[in-house]
Formats: C-alpha cells, sequence, structure tokens
C-alpha cells in the first residue's frame, strides 16, 4: 500500500521492555492499523495476534536490534508483502542487469 509509511507490528507474544512498554515476541507479523488482517491474510482475532501501533515493522527484525530481542521468526510472507523492504537497511530489491533487447 504505496504512501502509508511503514506497517506496525502484530505478534503471538509479548514482552515488557526495562522501562514497561510492551514489545512484541515470538513470531511477528506486518499489520495495517485500521484493518483486522495481517498482510499475509491471517485474521488478527483468530489468530490472538496481539497488536503493536508503537512498533515498526523494520524494529522486528534481528539485524535492526531494535524491538527484536526476543523475536523468533517474522514471517517471510508478510516481508515479502511490506515490500521487501526498501530503506532502513533492508535489501535494495531485485534489478534486472543485462536485460535483453
Amino acid at each position: 500500500m504505496a504512501g502509508r509509511g511503514e506497517p506496525s507490528v502484530a505478534a503471538s507474544s509479548e514482552r515488557l521492555d526495562e522501562d514497561g512498554v510492551r514489545m512484541p515476541a515470538g513470531e511477528v507479523h506486518a499489520w495495517w492499523p485500521g484493518t483486522n488482517q495481517t498482510l499475509c491474510g491471517l485474521a488478527l482475532s483468530r489468530s490472538r495476534l496481539r497488536r503493536f501501533h508503537h512498533v515498526s515493522w523494520p524494529d522486528t527484525f534481528p539485524e535492526s536490534g531494535g524491538a527484536a530481542e526476543e523475536v523468533r521468526r517474522v514471517c517471510p510472507r508478510c516481508r515479502a508483502a511490506a515490500g521487501g523492504g526498501t530503506g532502513r537497511g533492508w535489501s535494495k530489491g531485485w534489478s534486472k542487469t543485462s536485460p535483453r533487447p
């Protein structure tokens, strides 16, 4: 969804950081606030996923070091649906280097 910025996070579990703020743990999925499903199509309520409005999607990747301390799995379908990540250290994506005439 172009122009919306970065998706928020929904996770199967949660933890409290040093300041008492809820952070995602377990399996994480990307989710647009205002909808009731993840980018991979899971219904938030039926899947019993917890919503984290205050955590941006890239912060859940282990390489980010942000909110990923207890994240066990990042949903690959959500990662792909979020655009593969253009920016904030994500890969630049696929590009054709030698196209045929």
